[in-house]
């Protein structure tokens, strides 16, 4: 599928920051810390940035939602790294990082609030609501069997545009937050259509399949 890879931010970028941070990762595993801890510290940096958000502070609170999504990107490099890749760590990052958006847009929808923007922070509420529902879709779709990882505004983007929108200014803050709220919500269409053509595609075969074992039944009938 062509469009498998639309995203905003290209895997190769991905790919070179990974590889710019690994002799840190390399480090880490050296000294035997645990990827959970990294799971554990992303979560309250992004309770900081909630904070930090609800008092007025956007530069320091784009500073920590990196930080914070920072050390989601490591720890499960660490995991893999330390050969320490579990069922469970994978479930408890997927966990915790639903919390982190949670109290990230409560943090940022607190401040808009706060200061009578009403409709941004009506905005930052359908903004994690398509954040939530990027995660559910995929997670859903894969228990039933379908490939459902595309998507043009994912996780990594989320973090790095709401960051760096509150350093650079409010307005663009707002700008990033409508950004969200439609592309992330058309992020988890995208993921409900991939799976039904996946679906569609599976039954077409099957048909084709039962279709064939028809026919050569016929076949040896009349031989």
């Amino acid at each position: 599928m062509a469009n498998t890879r639309l995203r905003l931010i290209p895997e190769g970028i991905q790919n070179v920051f990974i590889k710019m941070v690994t002799p840190l990762i390399n480090r880490f595993t050296k000294w035997g810390l645990s990827p959970n801890s990294f799971t554990l510290a992303g979560v309250i940096i992004s309770c900081l940035a909630a904070v930090v958000f609800i008092m007025g502070y956007l530069r320091l609170g784009g500073i920590l939602i990196l930080l914070g999504g920072l050390c989601d990107m490591m720890d499960g490099s660490l995991a893999r790294s330390a050969g320490k890749a579990t069922r469970f760590g994978a479930l408890f990052d997927s966990v915790l990082d639903r919390y982190s958006e949670f109290v990230m847009f409560f943090g940022v929808a607190a401040h808009f609030i706060l200061t009578k923007d009403y409709q941004t922070s009506i905005v930052a509420f359908f903004a994690l609501c398509g954040s939530i529902m990027v995660s559910y879709c995929r997670a859903r779709a894969e228990s039933l069997g379908f490939d459902s990882k595309l998507g043009i505004m994912q996780r990594p983007e989320r973090i790095v545009l709401l960051g760096l929108g509150a350093i650079i200014h409010v307005l663009a803050l707002k700008v990033v937050i409508w950004l969200i709220a439609i592309l992330a919500n058309f992020t988890a269409l995208q993921r409900i259509r991939q799976a039904h053509k996946q679906d569609a595609g599976k039954f077409e075969q099957a048909s084709e399949t039962k279709a064939e074992h028809s026919d050569n039944n016929k076949h040896a009938v009349f031989k």
